[in-house]
């Protein structure tokens, strides 16, 4: 019997191409649609790992899988090979490109994962596990630029206190949507529609400078501090209003997100597999 979360047959078969085949030496996997719809199951619905109903098989299957995928980037190279789908059949909206953040409230649970020491082990890579003290408590910022129908081009992590500014460039520079045959893949939209966050002169330089239009109002101090200085103070920043408005786009895209409930509440102690959580949502998105 087949469960709301479950992936379509039409979504299935469009997924299926991009899966990876069994390995040569070891096991070989378990079957790949009964244990991503279990990983579906569990982070649409936020539950714990061990209530994944024992249709989707073993429960430790179906988080090795998640864990496993995202420290090869088997679920990044399938998502950035749903969107070069995408884009070649003309069905990206890279005009209205728009770039923000959301907040994303930690559980107890996630709290409390064990460092690691370079001191101890030199081997030992010390992981990022983006948790930071805000005002809603231990939060975890998501960073994501969406097409202008809604869907994520790249996601970017931080500490929930962390700024928006300094991840504007880190934003654009995940964005690798391949192309057909040999050549460097897309990764940039002419437009970017961003809010007054984002408004700081250097960050409007940096994006000019990737011939990359910049949609973005004036930020209240700058412009107090331009009236100031009277006629040494230049000229106000452009700002196409009508084009600003295609910005709720990105707004779209974080609800779509969080309908998901292990993204909207982060359970998960360590960075690497939230990514896994939130790359297993984008990817049902460009399904």
């Amino acid at each position: 019997m087949s469960c709301r979360t479950d992936l379509t047959d039409a979504q299935w078969h469009a997924l299926s191409p991009y899966l990876p085949a069994n390995p040569k030496r070891g096991h070989p996997f378990a079957d790949h649609r009964r244990v991503i719809n279990g990983i579906l199951w569990r982070i649409k619905l936020g539950t714990p790992w061990r209530d994944i109903p024992e249709r989707y098989g073993p429960w430790r299957t179906c988080h090795d899988r998640l864990a496993r995928w995202e420290r090869d980037d088997t679920w990044l190279r399938i998502v950035q090979a749903l969107q070069g789908v995408t884009d070649t059949q003309g069905h990206i909206n890279w005009e209205g490109a728009s770039i923000d953040s959301t907040h994303l409230r930690a559980h107890r649970s996630a709290v409390g994962a064990r460092k690691q020491s370079p001191q101890h082990d030199p081997r030992v890579v010390i992981l990022e596990e983006w948790l930071g003290h805000s005002r809603g408590g231990r939060t975890t910022k998501l960073h994501l630029c969406a097409d202008g129908n809604a869907r994520p081009l790249s996601i970017v992590l931080s500490a929930g206190q962390r700024a928006d500014g300094p991840f504007l460039i880190p934003v654009l520079e995940a964005i690798r949507v391949p192309r057909p045959g040999k050549g460097r893949p897309r990764s940039r939209p002419p437009v970017i529609r961003v809010d007054r966050a984002y408004g700081a002169r250097v960050y409007r330089r940096l994006v000019h400078a990737r011939g990359i239009r910049f949609v973005c109002p004036e930020r209240e101090d700058a412009r107090r501090h331009r009236i100031k200085k009277g006629a040494h103070g230049g000229c106000p920043p452009a700002f196409d209003a009508n084009a600003y408005k295609g910005k709720n786009v990105v707004k779209r895209a974080v609800n779509r997100l969080k309908d998901f409930r292990a993204i909207a509440t982060r359970y998960e102690k360590r960075g690497r597999n939230f990514m896994a959580v939130i790359l297993v949502a984008c990817l049902v998105l460009w399904l």
